[in-house]
């Protein structure tokens, strides 16, 4: 399966997800290949920090910041169970690339009305996909959900009949996630059994259910 993480907003936490998913799966024995398709390079930059540190290679991430993604990208995908996209902010011609290449598209937003809005530009980008691959599976992801608050669930609840809804697993905000990019570790390796691994796991196994 091939997912890609689009969201034309930056900062809600694309690349996060997309390494976690990739590390995920990955420890459970599958092959994966990341594809680091924004050019700022923040998941290739993760990977040099984990070499630096010697750390186990747990997938391969691979530079891929062109609009020749939906023609490369199955082939990548010949080699491994699950591709992974970590999609660019704000390159209408690299998203629109993504989504032809893509199985499934998750859209990473934080639980806020703002971030609803700014993802309306997205979702017209998946319609337009969906002409070409009427079965792109898409979701939202609420990523960064504040501790305590109620508005993740009522955000959840109001995109339940919408196109398209939300994953029911969330992704909460939390100092381990910004550590373990620093890091270049992921937080099961910090903390197996901790709360941030377990909605990691939890996201992987909904997402898996997306496939085709």
């Amino acid at each position: 399966m091939i997912v890609a993480l689009l969201n034309q907003k930056g900062g809600v936490g694309k690349t996060t997800l997309a390494l976690h998913l990739a590390g995920h799966w990955a420890r459970q024995g599958k092959r994966v290949t990341l594809i680091d398709a924004d050019p700022q390079g923040s998941a290739l930059d993760w990977s040099e920090q984990r070499a630096r540190r010697r750390y186990d290679r747990l997938f391969g991430v691979i530079g891929l910041a062109r609009d020749t993604l939906h023609r490369e990208a199955p082939e990548l995908a010949r080699h491994a169970d699950h591709v992974v996209i970590d999609g660019p902010p704000r390159v209408a011609a690299l998203l629109r690339s993504a989504l032809l290449a893509a199985d499934a598209v998750l859209v990473p937003a934080q639980p806020s009305p703002f971030d609803g809005w700014a993802s309306a530009e997205m979702l017209a980008l998946i319609a337009e996909a969906r002409i070409f691959r009427p079965a792109l599976t898409a979701r939202f992801v609420l990523n960064r959900c504040a501790a305590g608050t109620i508005i993740a669930r009522d955000t959840t609840q109001s995109l339940a009949d919408h196109d398209p809804p939300a994953l029911a697993s969330r992704i909460s905000q939390r100092v381990i996630f910004a550590d373990a990019a620093r890091s270049g570790q992921l937080v099961f390796e910090q903390n197996g059994r901790g709360a941030a691994a377990r909605e990691i796991a939890a996201f992987a196994a909904e997402t898996e259910r997306l496939a085709p």
